[in-house]
């Protein structure tokens, strides 16, 4: 059995026997499983596996949550990449406004640097606000903006993209030349794939993405994942 048909297997056997219990989400967002069942989620803020280093607030379970609209584009684009043996791997989409109000406040701690050798290890803790790694906003608070990447649908293995998620650095630019030729290629495969189906990209960030046209664009929510 592959790593495909097994993450399927496993999200239709919880959805039906109910192992989770889920709050009532504003009007228009939905939990993506519920519209992509086999889909890859690691909410890296519901972890310390992240550059704060440490579970962010606002994230109280596992669960991917977004916009219905950008679910539903999510959807074709994990189907598109099924045909090729690809899926979709999330780290986040909605983010609730505390958790942004929790990278502030860490932030501002320019004594903690707990995990800086892995995630920000040549720019200065208090030039991550200036080089627009940290903000004061997010448009994940607005709930269609989403980190993904791809992976092997037979491992689960994600394809070498040059630089690790959530990397504070050139690295991560989308269009940053000093990588092999692969890596290069595996991202403009994520690009491709994303744009096709009308989420526009963060230029710093390989793995950032906004669905164009989204239904709050101007609204930043603060329920939390749960």
């Amino acid at each position: 059995m592959n790593y495909k048909t097994l993450t399927y297997l496993v999200c239709v056997l919880m959805f039906v026997f109910g192992f989770t219990e889920r709050q009532i989400l504003p009007d228009g967002f939905v939990y993506v499983k519920s519209i992509i069942p086999d889909l890859d989620v690691e909410l890296r803020y519901f972890s310390a596996n992240n550059f704060v280093g440490d579970t962010i607030d606002g994230y109280r379970t596992n669960e991917l949550i977004l916009t219905k609209a950008a679910a539903q584009k999510l959807k074709l684009i994990q189907e598109e990449l099924q045909q090729q043996n690809l899926c979709l791997r999330v780290y986040d989409g909605y983010r609730p406004q505390r958790a942004v109000n929790h990278f502030i406040r860490w932030a501002r701690d320019l004594n903690d640097t707990l995990n800086k050798s892995q995630f920000y290890p040549d720019v200065a803790k208090r030039n991550l606000f200036k080089e627009e790694y940290i903000a004061s906003r997010s448009g994940h608070s607005r709930g269609s903006t989403i980190d993904l990447t791809i992976i092997c649908g037979e491992t689960g293995e994600p394809l070498d993209m040059g630089s690790p998620y959530d990397f504070f650095g050139q690295q991560s630019w989308v269009n940053y030349e000093a990588i092999e030729e692969h890596q290069k290629k595996n991202r403009q495969l994520l690009q491709i794939v994303m744009l096709k189906h009308n989420f526009r990209n963060y230029p710093k960030e390989w793995w950032h993405f906004t669905l164009r046209w989204e239904p709050f664009p101007k609204t930043y929510f603060d329920f939390e994942v749960e």
